[in-house]
């Protein structure tokens, strides 16, 4: 049995993962789950599968846990971080799979690889704030890292087996979200419903409005960098709209190797699970005959400035040959600033205070005013965080006060 704890159980991955539990449960038990605060779905899961740990961000939030379920809902009952942490940790767990949005798990996974448990990651910002740490503390410890994002468990498929010397290019594949072909000019009129239609995946709203922007292939370039030791300019993003090419990785002969797949989160997440094997999917196969043309494009970088700013936060421009031959260096403060200055950005466009134009606006700003230093540390992590969210939240206003 694959045992495991799942960071984000009510979230669309978190469910998603339950689903492939559901469907393997000869293979694998779920012990711990944790989750924000929705009590009614939390309640259905904890019935459901009976973990042994169960965690909620709030206080409140587990106190109408318990009144829904007439009691306590498992033996251990851990609250906020320190419950992400408990959940993480919890001695009969092997796999932690982190799907809760946002920084608060960084903590829980840091915590999870000390303990030696293998880290299945659907989490963006825990490489893009700390991806030097993360990745140093788990190869000190031995714990392997699985991605779970479509495009960089693809590239964990491609790069099975071979040695780091065999390829050239990892090459990320990006939907273009609801708004490709449009230019910037048009783009400084649309809301966040029209946002937030995303025309391939189902996800939450923070994940949806990056993908508009592209500031989600963005932060999936820095993941890259981490997690397969690539500097920014070996690392390529094109727009292929349909979504069956995963990701692909160029080998230095020129050969391309690609992963495609359903539109399906179940099958990255079940790769985690049940690796290095493989199980049957409780998913349709693709069939090729159906899928029709599958077209490739470079992305309109002018009008999508998100992604530029995410490979200037690597301190390498896009297309820089003199870093190729460069390995990820220390840990640096740029990408923190571009992941927190985008969450309040993302935040306030949601809310209807911020133009969706002005999103990289309020990045862009928060990286200018930044000097770029080494955040090996939490403590220096939290520190430039902590800045680049006051910083943007400033220039947020100021835009918001502007366009009024």
């Amino acid at each position: 049995m694959t045992r495991i704890a799942i960071l984000g159980s009510t979230g669309s991955i978190g469910t998603s993962a339950l689903d492939v539990a559901r469907t393997h449960a000869d293979r694998i038990e779920v012990v711990a789950i944790a989750a924000a605060t929705n009590v009614a779905a939390m309640a259905k899961q904890v019935l459901e599968f009976r973990p042994r740990a169960v965690g909620m961000a709030t206080g409140d939030a587990m106190d109408k846990l318990r009144a829904v379920l007439g009691g306590s809902p498992a033996a251990i009952c851990g609250v906020g971080s320190d419950g992400l942490i408990e959940m993480a940790t919890h001695p009969d767990v092997d796999v932690v799979l982190c799907a809760s949005s946002g920084t608060a798990a960084l903590d829980a996974v840091l915590a999870a690889i000390e303990a030696g448990k293998t880290i299945a990651l659907a989490n963006k910002e825990v490489l893009v704030m700390a991806g030097g740490i993360v990745m140093d503390a788990a190869r000190r410890k031995g714990v392997a890292v699985l991605p779970v994002d479509s495009e960089h468990n693809a590239i964990h498929q491609c790069l099975h087996g071979r040695e780091a010397g065999e390829w050239r290019r990892l090459i990320l594949t990006a939907s273009g979200g609801p708004f490709r072909g449009r230019s910037r000019d048009q783009l400084a009129s649309v809301t966040a419903a029209e946002a937030l239609k995303h025309p391939t995946w189902q996800m939450g709203p923070k994940i949806t409005i990056d993908s508009a922007t592209l500031m989600n292939k963005g932060l999936e370039v820095i993941e890259a960098h981490w997690l397969f030791g690539a500097p920014a300019a070996r690392i390529a993003v094109v727009v292929h709209p349909q979504s069956i090419v995963h990701s692909m990785v160029e080998l230095k002969d020129g050969s391309i190797i690609a992963q495609m797949g359903m539109t399906d989160m179940r099958l990255p997440i079940q790769y985690a699970f049940a690796y290095p094997d493989r199980w049957d999917a409780p998913v349709p196969f693709l069939d090729l005959t159906r899928v029709g043309p599958l077209e490739f494009h470079e992305p309109a970088w002018d009008d999508f400035p998100c992604l530029r700013l995410a490979y200037r936060a690597l301190e390498a421009p896009p297309h820089d040959a003199e870093t190729a031959s460069r390995g990820p260096r220390i840990q640096r403060s740029l990408p923190i600033v571009l992941n927190a200055a985008n969450e309040v950005a993302v935040s306030s466009f949601l809310e209807g205070r911020l133009a969706f134009t002005s999103i990289p606006l309020v990045i862009e700003q928060a990286m200018a005013a930044h000097a770029p230093e080494p955040a090996a540390t939490l403590a220096e992590v939290r520190r430039v965080d902590a800045w680049a969210r006051l910083h943007a939240a400033q220039s947020a206003r100021e835009l918001e006060s502007s366009l009024q």
